[in-house]
């Protein structure tokens, strides 16, 4: 009885959705409230318009099926604080910085190679203060202290000390996993955090770059958070040692749990003050950021932010999410339709697993 009391409430829905576009949105805004987004009300009529030759009574019930699958009830009703805010999120909060005194002998080894600086016992207590212990990935199960020992040590790049403050110890790496990572240290404030790049076999997203540092403590971060510093030492290190500037990441706090990582910079974005009009390029790499952002989300959530979490696999209701996106935004052309729907989608699967 239920059934068909749904299948007509359905049939009376869809005459009434397709006479004006005000009563199409009201009526995904009700909907919204039992089982569906309000967030998805343009996406659903641009679906519905696409299938005309199905028959109202399938297209719909198939429609709501699929989108009560992508957002739950408690994540409908939220707004997203995301799009509403312009605000830029506030700088990572690293605690208990390392003295100035343990990280002054850092300048002796400035133009050095890394591999004599990792010889010397102070350096090794800094990792100490530095490096998670958690269990990482890196081939097999091992301490994250060892995997980034061993990519140091492959192919070391002279420490870099840039302004008599910031010191970065990284490595070009070897052909393992295409392993290789680095230290960074802002020895003025007493931060430090460390990468790690590699190229998983196993079935997980791939490549991936693993940010990581004790002195965190937070379980959400945006590119844009971490220190401007770092992020151009990163950017440098990532030309030298052919790490790709989009690819999914994650970030490893003092908790020893994994992360995702977001890309927010705006790969269209031109000088401050200028708003460039975005071409193909620029747009097929905000649109590659996204789906980087939403893979990772989604491993994470699968693996419960297990450090050393290994293969995944895609469960109905993404691959269901997938198609739908493609369907309503017409294939892969329409970037920026693909954009905010998988942005949309990556919001939706952080908050699921507590993270805002």
């Amino acid at each position: 009885m239920a059934s068909r009391q749904l299948s007509f409430e359905l049939d009376e829905s869809w005459v009434k959705i397709q006479q004006k576009p005000v009563a199409r949105k009201n009526f995904f805004a009700k909907m919204g409230t039992q089982r569906c987004s309000m967030a998805f009300s343009s996406f659903c009529a641009g679906a519905f318009r696409s299938f005309k030759s199905a028959s109202p009574r399938f297209l719909m019930s198939s429609f709501l099926v699929g989108a009560c699958l992508i957002v739950p009830p408690a994540i409908a009703e939220q707004p997203d604080t995301a799009l509403a805010s312009s605000q830029a999120p506030a700088p990572a909060d690293f605690q208990n910085p390392i003295p100035a005194a343990q990280l002054s002998f850092l300048n002796d080894y400035g133009g050095r190679m890394g591999n004599e600086l990792m010889k010397d016992k102070r350096f090794r207590e800094l990792m100490k203060q530095v490096v998670p212990r958690t269990t990482y990935h890196y081939g097999r199960d091992m301490p994250l202290s060892e995997a980034i020992e061993y990519v140091l040590k492959d192919q070391p790049l002279p420490v870099d000390v840039r302004e008599g403050r910031y010191v970065m110890v990284a490595s070009r790496g070897g052909a393992y996993l295409r392993g290789r990572g680095f230290l960074w240290f802002d020895m003025q404030r007493g931060i430090a955090m460390g990468g790690f790049f590699f190229q998983p076999v196993n079935g997980e997203p791939t490549p991936t770059l693993t940010f990581f540092s004790r002195l965190l403590k937070e379980e959400a971060l945006t590119s844009s958070q971490l220190p401007l510093p770092l992020l151009q030492d990163e950017g440098q290190w990532a030309s030298i040692a052919e790490v790709p500037p989009i690819s999914p990441r994650y970030f490893i706090p003092e908790n020893g749990r994994k992360f995702a990582l977001i890309h927010d910079e705006d790969f269209c974005g031109g000088p401050q003050g200028e708003a460039p009009a975005p071409d193909a390029a620029c747009l097929k790499m905000n649109a590659d950021a996204a789906d980087a952002d939403m893979n990772a989300a989604y491993f994470m959530a699968q693996t419960r932010n297990a450090a050393n979490a290994t293969a995944w696999m895609l469960d109905p209701e993404q691959i269901a999410w997938i198609g739908l996106r493609d369907r309503s935004c017409g294939g892969l052309n329409n970037l920026g339709c693909r954009i905010q729907f998988t942005r949309q989608r990556t919001r939706i699967i952080l908050r699921r697993t507590g993270r805002r």
